[in-house]
């Protein structure tokens, strides 16, 4: 017998622990068992592709550190496939996200010195991008929409601006110039420091993502944070950034008003 389509959902009831959960349609109720969620730590990651060429899901692995990534398009009503899994980092992954055709996915670690950059059709690492050198809490990380930019906030009150397009333009260390140098001190020099940033209030968290250009050569970034304020920059190319908008949504209307 052929397993009828779940259409015509009108209810959706769990038990106490959530171990199982019913679901009532227009053809009956079914009641399904949940098995126990045993995983902590994970801080419920996952970005889904906002292309409708590409169903690209991803989220942090078993492994720490790691990357899996599903494809929605080739998956059947009640089977599933294996995921991809790509090893970003060596320790717990605290942010991800994936760019509008979903060819590149950019993931940082707890750590959350550095963001790595890695082909979702090979799984190889494109570029590694360095926030700073002390950990710090990533909030956000966003692709421009032509993936020619990457924007990223953190606890320390500071957007990155990375350029991906064009990797030149980001700011290298100055021990590059020295020459050969020890293997960990080389890793630090091989990293690409950030175009551009700008500052918004250390103690509100944020996020960040970018705007609509506004001309060839100026681009800009909105940061939105808890505390209400509003934040837009625009920058250029060679990563000059200045303020173009700053508002206090909080400030906008009286306690009256509502």
């Amino acid at each position: 017998m052929t397993q009828q389509p779940l259409r015509g959902v009108t209810s959706l009831r769990f038990n106490q622990d959530q171990s199982c959960f019913c679901c009532a349609m227009e053809t009956g109720v079914r009641i399904y068992n949940v098995e126990p969620l045993m995983e902590k730590g994970h801080l419920g990651l996952c970005d889904l592709c906002p292309s409708l060429e590409k169903q690209l899901l991803v989220f942090p692995g078993h492994k720490c550190g790691s990357l899996q990534l599903v494809d929605l398009a080739s998956t059947k009503p009640g089977t599933s496939s294996a995921p991809f899994t790509i090893n970003a980092h060596q320790s717990d992954v605290a942010c991800v996200s994936l760019n509008q055709p979903g060819t590149v996915v950019a993931s940082a670690s707890q750590k959350g010195t550095l963001i790595r950059l890695f082909d979702t059709q090979s799984k190889e690492k494109l570029v590694e991008l360095r926030r700073g050198t002390d950990p710090a809490t990533l909030y956000c990380i966003n692709f421009s929409h032509d993936s020619s930019f990457l924007c990223a906030s953190s606890d320390k009150g500071t957007v990155h601006i990375f350029a991906l397009k064009d990797t030149r333009l980001n700011r290298r260390s100055a021990l590059a110039r020295v020459g050969k140098v020890g293997p960990m001190i080389g890793q630090y020099v091989d990293s690409q420091w950030s175009l551009a940033s700008f500052t918004v209030p250390a103690e509100s968290a944020c996020i960040c993502a970018f705007g609509r250009n506004t001309s060839k050569n100026v681009n800009s970034v909105i940061a939105i944070c808890v505390d209400g304020t509003f934040h837009k920059y625009v920058f250029t190319p060679d990563g000059n950034c200045n303020r173009e908008a700053f508002d206090v949504y909080l400030d906008i209307c009286d306690d009256d008003d509502f």
